[in-house]
């Protein structure tokens, strides 16, 4: 059964592995490794991950199968003051995927958004991101195209997904 739990700061080691383990092979055909690098680290550093716990800029779950973890996610209710539930980050280890386990987060964290009066999930996707299609499959649409300067010449090239509750 998945099960999906509110991280702590005592989760900030798990969540890095597990970044550091799914964003190789998520982007790795699509960034270089040194953008890769650049972004983990502006990411997913102790620095910045506890800024955000702290901050409450995003809420963070633990995704976990019969207590192995499995993956994470990263929501932010009330997203730029709307009626939005942001998706963030939404990671799952690569053993885990095509088993339907996507599907079934998604469908919690739409839970959660209808508890928080959510009337649509929002997040940006590369653009030549495989997961894309999954997206699309379970019910979002691209609603813009943005490129995001995120420093030392790199840009994020993303379609802003939403799904609407």
């Amino acid at each position: 059964m998945i099960t999906i739990s509110e991280a702590t700061v005592n989760d900030i080691k798990l969540i890095q592995e597990i970044a550091h383990t799914t964003w190789p092979i998520t982007y790795g055909a699509i960034l270089s490794k040194e953008q890769l690098d650049y972004m983990l680290d502006l990411i997913y550093s102790d620095e910045a991950l506890i800024n955000q716990y702290h901050k409450n800029e995003q809420l963070f779950y633990l995704i976990s199968e019969d207590n192995v973890t499995l993956g994470f996610i990263g929501i932010e209710h009330n997203y730029k003051g709307e009626t939005v539930t942001r998706i963030h980050k939404i990671y799952l280890l690569p053993e885990t995927q095509g088993r339907g386990i996507g599907k079934k987060v998604i469908d919690e964290i739409e839970k959660f958004a209808l508890k928080n009066n959510s009337k649509a999930l929002s997040l940006n996707v590369n653009r030549f991101n495989a997961a894309l299609g999954f997206y699309k499959k379970i019910g979002f649409e691209v609603v813009d195209e943005v490129n995001i300067n995120i420093g030392n010449g790199y840009l994020m090239e993303d379609y802003v997904m939403e799904k609407k509750l």
